[in-house]
């Protein structure tokens, strides 16, 4: 089929404007699945590949031809950033054809959001949080906005399938459709698809269709990768050594580092002068810290700032204004950014990215590699791997730099397997069971126990709940006011849940600290977590600020601006590291082979690590002597596992080792005492990983682990059950350690 001759007319119109001389093999494919079948679709392809125009050409022909008598097409992305860029692609495809393209989400005008509801037609973009938004507050209008929806398009769909917020996603969709009566096809959108059966699954829970992956030719993926290490003081790794490196992907990246107190940050200013880049970090606070290196560095050179900020905790004035430094190609600003900057917003002509330190994961080092290369250039990362010099007396697991090995085990992962992590679909998530209770009974009003459990049970995400505890939530929550029994035996919100409800706050199931807007005179800064007494500096937007008045009531800090540097606090972020990273990890140590991205510090620090590695005997057992009763434990296991074997270890074993002082270093290593010999501490464990035990005993008596946002309004028995059976990765724990007696350390 000739994909372009079915276009409609517009939309050729619009590719001879564009100057395209061929369809890319993505738009081929996309254009053969939505036009010649009636299933969902799921597109892979690298970033800037032209994705959201392979689903779209073909989806806006499909309404051409026929019409759709309300919004046609609802597009779903993680962020309104995403949104507000895509938005200004679609709009131009869009206008001369006179297809409305709505933006509905915080910073949208409310006159568009108006003009929608009075004539619904065209596309509507929307965050997962504005959807359930909607859902709650124009239940009445779902029916006429939806009735005809034909597509929905889930861009950056693997951002949604790890987490509760994803599931809510499509929960939504779900409960949508059920309202509207409509059957839409879903579209789901990514670069980086470790398991694309599973992510096609997950996309088509609930639809009734089956989803098709197109395969084709997506060309050869060339990038451009170096991955340094730097002592935060020198001596460097390499300093007086011969360094065996084959000749390096990057040839500038094997200039030294300015003489500097931090020689990492100084690696990177000397590297993004005169260029475009983006750096990024895996936190708000080390954001801000780096922000403020780097225009000490300018100020201390002379130089004008350089540098921008961006990341969740910012105002959206701030936030918008980096986005919009970075689309100007003429611009040499470079930004300071967290995940906010990883997802598809297009930041115009980058040339290169860093990265501080290791992503938690594969998928995260391809989205944020993706951010360059756009635009007929490769894809450029440079890796920054920063460390302390190890103290004199420094124990075992303190000199092996963990980030730089990780860093390694993802991108060979990548380029060796194509690894990316896969969906997590095996969870007991009553977290978003409470909210999506709450979320429909404030929808529809009064509702039978009956007819509750009907609408929310039945979603695809809560499969593995059963009805017996759906009606312990229930109880509960009649017990704790957030639902009140009418005298009729009805359902509906008590006011105790209607204040959690009516707060914008709701919408949202990813977990928010408590925050303070954080001013200076009329400018709105951001948001911090813990405001420190009048007089006390903070660090927020890449500066430093004193503050002058904090007021508690309606949590604002007022600030002015002031010199130095401090570090910034914005609230703790874990990271979930997948087992099969940690056994790459392990590898890596273990191989003699030479990565040709390393740059000379690393090679010589990886080589010190390997030394160690084989020195220590870690290569053989995962249980190493730190000297008398002290040890370390190594068990190449992801976060979840690592954790299940924690408490495995604390709980059903700790007295039989004589188990003390236990510490962590998740997920690489733990640290402890113990009474019984090596081969003991082996038999011991096996043991008990091939006794029968449930889950639920490694939970502490009285622990109540609340992960999600909602745990805390969820009874403890089902938050306890929940950690036990949805969180804890026990089978991948007891599968690890069974095979510890044959030797087999990291498989």
């Amino acid at each position: 089929m000739n994909v372009f001759e079915r276009y409609a007319s517009f939309i050729q119109d619009y590719i001879y404007s564009s100057g395209w001389q061929s369809l890319r093999a993505v738009q081929n494919a996309a254009g053969d699945a939505i036009f010649n079948t009636e299933e969902n679709v799921l597109l892979t392809a690298s970033t800037a590949s032209g994705k959201t125009e392979a689903a779209f050409f073909p989806i806006l022909t499909l309404l051409d031809e026929d019409p759709s008598k309300t919004i046609g097409v609802l597009y779903i992305a993680p962020l309104k950033a995403l949104i507000n860029d895509q938005f200004g692609r679609l709009n131009e495809l869009c206008e001369e054809e006179g297809i409305a393209v709505t933006r509905w989400h915080g910073d949208a005008a409310q006159s568009k959001k108006r003009k929608l509801l009075k004539k619904p037609s065209g596309i509507l973009q929307i965050t997962p949080e504005s959807l359930e938004s909607l859902m709650i507050n124009k239940h009445m209008e779902i029916p006429s906005l939806f009735y005809d929806l034909r597509f929905i398009v889930i861009d950056e769909i693997h951002s949604l399938l790890r987490a509760d917020r994803g599931l809510q996603t499509f929960c939504l969709i779900e409960r949508l459709c059920k309202l509207a009566g409509c059957n839409p096809r879903r579209i789901g959108l990514s670069a980086t698809i470790g398991n694309p059966e599973l992510a096609g699954k997950f996309l088509a829970a609930g639809s009734g269709r089956g989803t098709i992956i197109p395969q084709f030719d997506g060309g050869k993926e060339v990038w451009r990768l170096s991955m340094e290490h730097f002592y935060n003081s020198d001596p460097q790794a390499d300093e007086g050594k011969t360094v065996p490196v084959d000749t390096p992907l990057i040839e500038e990246a094997t200039d030294t580092a300015p003489k500097a107190a931090d020689p990492g940050i100084g690696y990177i200013f000397e590297h993004t002068r005169g260029k475009k880049c983006l750096v990024f970090t895996n936190s708000r606070e080390e954001c801000e810290s780096v922000c403020q290196s780097l225009r000490a560095y300018c100020e201390v050179n002379h130089e004008p700032d350089r540098f921008l900020i961006h990341h969740g905790n910012l105002s959206a004035s701030y936030r918008e204004s980096a986005e919009e430094e970075m689309k100007d190609d003429d611009s040499l600003m470079s930004v300071c950014a967290t995940a906010t900057l990883e997802l598809g917003i297009d930041i115009g002509k980058l040339e290169r990215a860093f990265q501080i330190d290791a992503p938690f994961t594969v998928s995260g080092f391809l989205q944020r590699m993706g951010r360059t290369g756009r635009r007929g250039s490769p894809s450029e990362m440079w890796f920054v791997m920063r460390e302390d010099h190890q103290e004199a007396r420094a124990m075992l697991p303190d000199s092996i730099p963990w980030y730089l090995i990780q860093g390694i085990a993802l991108v060979q992962l990548y380029i060796e397997e194509r690894f990316v992590e896969p969906p997590r679909l095996d969870r007991l998530p009553y977290s978003l069971l409470y909210h999506q209770t709450l979320s429909t009974l404030a929808s529809h009003g009064e509702m039978t126990p009956g007819e509750l459990a009907s609408r929310v049970l039945t979603l695809s995400c809560f499969r593995r709940i059963t009805q017996d505890d759906y009606r312990v939530l229930l109880k509960h929550l009649i017990e704790i006011d957030h639902i009140n029994r009418t005298e009729s035996g009805g359902l509906i919100v008590g006011l105790t849940g209607e204040r959690i409800v009516n707060n914008y706050k709701f919408y949202a199931v990813f977990q928010e600290n408590i925050e303070y807007t954080v001013r200076a005179g009329s400018e709105q800064l951001g948001t911090i977590v813990k405001p420190p007494p009048v007089g006390d500096k903070i660090a927020i937007a890449g500066r430093v600020w004193v503050v002058e008045e904090v007021d508690h009531k309606r949590r604002v800090v007022f600030c002015t601006l002031v010199k130095g540097r401090i570090p910034a606090y914005f609230g703790d972020v874990a990271g979930d590291i997948h087992t099969h990273i940690l056994e790459r990890m392990y590898r890596v140590l273990g191989e003699d082979k030479q990565y040709p991205y390393l740059m000379n510090h690393a090679v010589c620090r990886l080589a010190d690590a390997r030394e160690t590695f084989r020195k220590s005997m870690m290569a053989d057992r995962p249980l190493v002597s730190l000297g008398g009763k002290m040890w370390a434990l190594f068990p190449w296991l992801g976060s979840y596992a690592f954790l299940a074997l924690e408490r495995f270890l604390k709980i059903r074993c700790g007295k039989r080792l004589g188990l003390k002082g236990l510490q962590s270093s998740r997920p690489y290593y733990m640290q402890f005492t113990m009474q019984v010999s090596e081969e003991e501490f082996y038999r011991i464990v096996c043991e008990e990983a091939e006794a029968e035990f449930d889950a639920m005993e490694l939970v502490y008596p009285k622990e109540v682990p609340v992960f999600e946002k909602y745990d805390a309004y969820v009874p403890e028995e089902l938050v306890r059950k929940g950690f036990a059976y949805g969180v804890l990765d026990v089978e991948g724990m007891k599968s690890r350690v069974s095979r510890w007696v044959n030797g087999d350390v990291s498989q």
